[in-house]
């Protein structure tokens, strides 16, 4: 789209998330491409050129598109199973299901995964894939095949695993791959498809699943490679006080010093979970930029415990917000963390001071734009970024007697998204998406999620 066809959205309060916490009652932006020409308070400027349309957004809030990071799509088809489960335990009841997918299945759970965050706000997407049971097929080429066609912004963290159970790991040791062979996969899939432009709808980053499944060697050399390749690392970390208890028998440390000992922390880095840190572990992140994925509802749903979220921000750690796998949180929707990071943190030790509204919101926005490496480009509404953002309906009977309308969107019932933009485009109109078919995706997961019961039935 030429900068002469503009967008113009006028009549809506808006969250800019940019530093300062600009908002505006009343007020427009204007989209020329796929950027954020101009926005302010009250309508916009007249005599504008090129204005392809206009949108009276009364009634809306605008915010910058939320920004997902981290993830699992795969265990899409495996929702909904060991439910009462930590997650060691979860783990080894899941891992033998989990390896036998295959590319149909894969493609088919990213696609559901995709779309239902995509109709709920996220505008960037990542996907933390780990699993790559010998003879799948193109499961990376898969996934990111599905984030291009949904119109979403993506990040993929190629995963791997090397400690299969014979080396004390927890997965199953037909469903890791050996250290060469990861290392030249993951290289692989950088090379192919990672985009390091400002407006990249694709990038990878370089991710080892976990200390718990995967050595040593394989950490080091994973830093090693992001590192001369240019890109981002990510794995989980300190998620429970069983890897905790894991780290310091098998390493002699716990996992923030096992981290730091293998090239593992740095502005470069964002771990998942995060729940289990300690002072010196928090002061360690800040003073190296480490970044945070929170997962408030997997971590609850596997009783992992509660992060220590506000300490983290005190600090200046970089938190950004995480739906995590669909198997741990089976909503599969990145909205309902913004009231869940806010609920669940002020059961901590810091009560209703643990954070506002506006700090949730900016978790899931410019805080994940920033673990992601991308906030200079996404994660807020300013003159000159990418046009990732939505629009949310205000004026409901959910919401319309909430009188702060960023409240109402973080405490209030799942607000509509009347429409939803990434790189100017528009991807959401009125909760549906328009870029694909959300009853066939629905047919097909539910299909494959059938096909992978089966096979893991037969062993």
């Amino acid at each position: 789209m030429a900068a002469d066809r503009r967008i113009v959205i006028e009549n809506c309060a808006i969250a800019t998330v940019d530093g300062d916490d600009t908002e505006y009652a009343s007020g427009h932006l204007v989209l020329a491409g796929n950027r954020i020409e101009s926005l302010g308070p009250g309508p916009a400027p007249a005599g504008l050129d090129g204005v392809a349309r206009r949108i009276d957004a009364t009634g809306h809030l605008a915010t910058p598109g939320l920004v997902n990071t981290h993830h699992h799509f795969y265990q899409w088809i495996t929702r909904g199973l060991a439910t009462d489960h930590n997650l060691f335990d979860w783990l080894v009841a899941l891992y033998p299901t989990w390896a036998r997918i295959d590319e149909p299945m894969v493609r088919a759970a990213a696609r559901g995964s995709l779309a239902m965050m995509a109709r709920g706000g996220v505008t960037t997407a990542m996907d933390h894939h780990y699993v790559f049971p010998r003879g799948s097929g193109d499961l990376s080429g898969a996934i990111i095949e599905a984030a291009r066609d949904t119109g979403v912004r993506f990040t993929l963290a190629r995963g791997s695993m090397d400690r299969g159970e014979k080396d004390g790991g927890l997965p199953p040791d037909f469903a890791v791959e050996t250290l060469d062979d990861a290392l030249a996969a993951t290289e692989e899939t950088v090379r192919r498809h990672h985009d390091a432009s400002f407006d990249a709808m694709t990038q990878v980053a370089v991710a080892p699943c976990s200390p718990f499944s995967v050595s040593t060697e394989l950490m080091r050399q994973g830093a090693d490679l992001a590192r001369r390749l240019g890109v981002r690392l990510h794995t989980h970390g300190s998620e429970t006080v069983e890897e905790e208890k894991f780290c310091h028998e098998l390493f002699g440390m716990g996992p923030t010093d096992y981290f730091e000992s293998t090239g593992w922390l740095g502005e470069d880095v964002w771990m998942a979970h995060c729940v289990h840190m300690n002072d010196s572990d928090i002061a360690a992140f800040a003073r190296t930029g480490t970044g945070v994925a929170h997962c408030p509802s997997s971590n609850a749903r596997l009783a992992a415990g509660i992060a220590r979220v506000p300490d983290m921000l005190a600090a200046g750690v970089p938190v950004g917000l995480g739906v995590d796998g669909t198997a741990s949180n089976e909503s599969g929707e990145l909205h309902t963390e913004l009231r869940n990071a806010l609920l669940v943190n002020r059961l901590g030790a810091h009560r209703e001071a643990a954070l506002t509204a506006r700090q949730a919101l900016r978790l899931g926005t410019q805080g994940g734009a920033r673990v992601l490496g991308r906030a200079g480009e996404i994660g807020s509404l300013e003159p000159g970024k990418l046009a990732d953002l939505v629009l949310w309906r205000m004026d409901t009977l959910a919401h319309a007697s909430i009188a702060d309308p960023v409240a109402a969107l973080v405490l209030g019932a799942a607000a509509p998204v009347t429409a939803s933009f990434v790189d100017g485009l528009q991807i959401v109109e009125n909760g549906r998406l328009l870029t694909a078919d959300e009853d066939a995706i629905a047919r097909s997961t539910r299909a494959e999620a059938r096909r992978l019961a089966d096979i893991a039935a037969r062993g």
